[in-house]
């Protein structure tokens, strides 16, 4: 990394007013840092490695993390080394310490000056692409295999543990084949844990390709009070953006406090998915009509509607399965290349450029769906004889062909049944 002394003064936004803010590489100016990493020691607990762009900071002080809005106590303050810790009494801007005692911090986050916040640069983490089931060998690892995902979730914002509520197992997801294998590894290294792993799962996603109207009216009657709600909306397509929505409702048709549920029975839709279970990405919502009951209506029932109506909607917008497409990097000798080029192929790969390196050697580059990508350093290396390597990151989305696409729903839904 370069030292903060040898690029110009950083930029930041301060909180609340947004306004941008410069902070020089001084050691008088107010304290602003970086936080790029945690890591749980055994005995330290957790440890947040910051970057400090700017000020000072002391230990046993007090910093603000200003993108939680927390105060922080510096606890130890250390320079750390390949093969031992250095306590230090204070730190200034150009260096990188290791702080302990800090309670709520994860990657990415900004400790500033309690009396001038500032939030320097944000970190984007990509969303995992692989995921595998997990379970503890015995009854004894099942409480530590808790403890031991959620440390290093903390420490991996690109690695995500969650529940699969219908079969109660647990789920980790991360980057790719390599990154779970490690995370499996550290569990049983550092905190004792043996676990049965899965087969690896790609993490599909579902969208849209064309606009479409959506309406529901969902009444129901069980002897005492009713339920009703009316949602009429429209989605788009939004490339990029997530989920975006829009609320276009006049003259009251829905009351205002029953915008909100609407648009969070939208985001459930989305989350479930509509093709084969996979969350919808990259759709706007726009909420145009509605109408309510002065008694029956309440906002359990306009959730349910905004679900519906936006299921009615996802029907009727032409929607499409995305793939995790991944870019590989294969070194290779040159008498390898046919070889290699023609497993890229199989594996529906998209050659993009071939560079030759000095040592007769090329370098091919690829983009190539991650479910085909399973076990691929193995067929490699006894394809090439062990001479060839090759690495691999997360790309982009992009629309599985009809035949994989009507493949994997096929495969779901009959899991399912």
């Amino acid at each position: 990394l370069p030292s903060p002394l040898d690029i110009p003064a950083i930029e930041g936004t301060v909180p609340r007013t947004d306004e941008i803010e410069t902070r020089e590489p001084d050691a008088k100016a107010p304290f602003a840092g970086l936080v790029f990493k945690l890591m749980a020691d055994k005995h330290l607990g957790q440890l947040a490695f910051v970057r400090i762009y700017s000020g000072t900071v002391k230990s046993g002080s007090y910093v603000t993390n200003t993108i939680k809005g927390s105060k922080e106590r510096v606890g130890r303050l250390m320079l750390m080394h390949a093969n031992k810790r250095e306590d230090v009494e204070t730190a200034g801007a150009g260096e990188i310490v290791a702080i302990g005692g800090m309670k709520n911090v994860t990657t990415g986050d900004t400790v500033a000056d309690e009396n001038h916040p500032i939030i320097l640069e944000s970190m984007e983490f990509p969303d995992p692409v692989v995921r595998v089931a997990v379970e503890p060998k015995t009854r004894a690892d099942q409480d530590k295999m808790g403890i031991a995902l959620n440390r290093l979730a903390q420490e991996d914002p690109s690695f995500q543990v969650s529940t699969d509520h219908e079969t109660g197992q647990t789920i980790i997801a991360g980057m790719g084949e390599l990154h779970l294998e490690i995370i499996v590894d550290r569990m049983k290294r550092e905190f004792g844990v043996e676990a049965n792993v899965g087969k690896p799962q790609v993490a599909y996603r579902e969208t849209i390709t064309v606009s479409a109207p959506g309406k529901e009216i969902f009444k129901k009657q069980s002897g005492g009070r009713g339920q009703f709600a009316h949602v009429e909306l429209t989605i788009e397509p939004a490339p990029g953006e997530g989920f975006v929505f829009e609320d276009k409702i006049s003259g009251g048709s829905i009351p205002k406090q029953f915008i909100k549920p609407s648009m969070e029975g939208m985001r459930d839709a989305m989350r479930r998915g509509f093709l084969a279970g996979y969350e919808l990405v990259d759709i706007k919502a726009t909420l145009v009509f509605g109408s309510f009951h002065e008694v029956d209506s309440d906002e359990r029932s306009f959730h349910i509607a905004g679900s519906l109506a936006f299921q009615d909607a996802v029907k009727k917008a032409k929607p499409v399965l995305l793939e995790p497409i991944m870019k590989v990097e294969v070194v290779t000798p040159e008498e390898y290349m046919g070889s290699v080029n023609g497993d890229l192929n199989r594996r529906r790969g998209q050659i993009d450029k071939m560079e030759p390196r000095p040592g007769n050697v090329s370098v091919v580059t690829a983009f190539v769906p991650l479910s085909e990508m399973f076990g691929y350093t193995t067929d490699l290396r006894s394809s090439t004889e062990g001479r060839a390597t090759s690495s691999m990151h997360f790309e982009r989305y992009a629309e599985a062909s009809r035949n994989v696409a009507e493949e994997i729903i096929a495969k779901v839904k009959g899991a399912s049944n």
